[in-house]
């Protein structure tokens, strides 16, 4: 069976995007026209994901509204005859896809995030996507969809990597495998190291914030003692479930942008306005303006 879940955990405060995280979401800051999640949601969608689970905290309403109908600004859109956007706020999401959020109490760490939708997923295996990173892809099948394809083919959990500078290791959590493997492919991997000091990483592979994991990796994050900063880390859990199964690197095709930090999330504004639809053309006009 394929993978139709996805755990999006949004709890987190956001301190790294203070100020405006004071009073949004930093999952709602917008990337040219759109919140941030988006984009995250609609890459889960292109890979057959049809529950969206949100991780959630009773800061993040907005999150969930944005996901819901509003009757009012429909009703106003139509009278007004708007219909494009009419069309635009109501296909936010395919009508078979549905969006669930339960609360995280308590901010334990990615790993307890991820237990916290225990209930709802059940037996099932699932995918987690961390909604600060938006993966840009430009090619028909995106690596959320291969992940999934390399999952039900080898039954082994699968983890994102990227290829970083070897003097940024240390910023990073890097995979341990025997060789790098070609874009679009899987390789099995030892572990993962947590910010190794530049020079002692195992390998430049940084994991991305995207993962394909088997249901029973829900009773081992129970079992997972508190690691780092008091909480329940997830890579504890994959440590524990590497010493009965495969788990493998993805090295994806796509490109990265951390919108949980500032320059991150310029980045992206730039590679995505630039290739926006309707915006793009005027926008690198606006940029060739600059003079830099």
């Amino acid at each position: 069976m394929s993978i139709k879940k996805a755990i999006l955990p949004v709890a987190g405060l956001g301190t790294r995007f203070l100020p405006a995280s004071k009073s949004i979401p930093k999952e709602m800051v917008t990337v040219v026209d759109r919140p941030a999640i988006e984009y995250v949601v609609k890459e889960a969608v292109a890979a057959g994901i049809e529950q969206i689970i949100l991780v959630t905290h009773s800061s993040k309403a907005s999150i969930e509204n944005y996901f819901d109908r509003n009757f009012e600004l429909e009703t106003t859109l139509e009278n007004k005859k708007k219909i494009d956007l009419l069309k635009e706020i109501t296909e936010i999401l395919p009508p078979h896809v549905s969006v669930i959020s339960v609360r995280q109490p308590q901010p334990l760490g990615l790993g307890h995030a991820v237990l916290c939708a225990k209930a709802i997923v059940g037996d099932d295996d699932f995918a987690v996507l961390l909604p600060d990173v938006l993966v840009k892809d430009s090619s028909e099948t995106n690596d959320l969809s291969l992940m999934i394809q390399r999952f039900n083919e080898t039954q082994a959990s699968q983890i994102m990597v990227e290829a970083v500078p070897d003097n940024l290791v240390d910023q990073y959590g890097i995979v341990d495998v025997a060789s790098t493997p070609a874009e679009g492919h899987s390789i099995q991997m030892q572990g993962i190291v947590e910010k190794p000091a530049v020079g002692t990483a195992p390998s430049n592979l940084s994991v991305v914030g995207r993962y394909i994991l088997p249901a029973k990796i829900m009773q081992l994050l129970e079992q997972t003692p508190k690691g780092a900063g008091n909480e329940i880390q997830l890579t504890d859990a994959i440590a524990m479930l590497q010493d009965t199964d495969t788990v493998e690197a993805y090295c994806m095709k796509g490109q990265t942008f951390d919108c949980g930090s500032k320059l991150g999330y310029l980045k992206a504004v730039l590679h995505y306005g630039v290739d926006h639809p309707k915006l793009g053309d005027a926008f690198k006009d606006l940029i060739k303006e600059l003079k830099l």
